[in-house]
């Protein structure tokens, strides 16, 4: 399972709103509505998210082990 909780905690740590990634990057709403609900997303979206972020994908995203 994928969770997005490293991507919330770097977006905190640089005071950057869910919104405003999203206009930074240029993904649609559904994309974060995804995001959101630790949905799969298209890795160009990942990628976007690390170069405007100036991040390391562990920043992002993390696999976590089905239960």
């Amino acid at each position: 399972m994928i969770s997005y909780r490293p991507l919330w905690k770097t977006l905190i740590d640089k005071d950057i709103k869910k919104t405003q990634l999203m206009n930074m990057v240029g993904f649609s709403a559904g994309t974060l509505s995804r995001l959101s609900k630790n949905q799969y997303v298209e890795m160009k979206h990942i990628d976007g998210i690390c170069q405007k972020l100036d991040c390391r994908i562990e920043d992002v995203i993390e696999v976590l082990k089905d239960e």
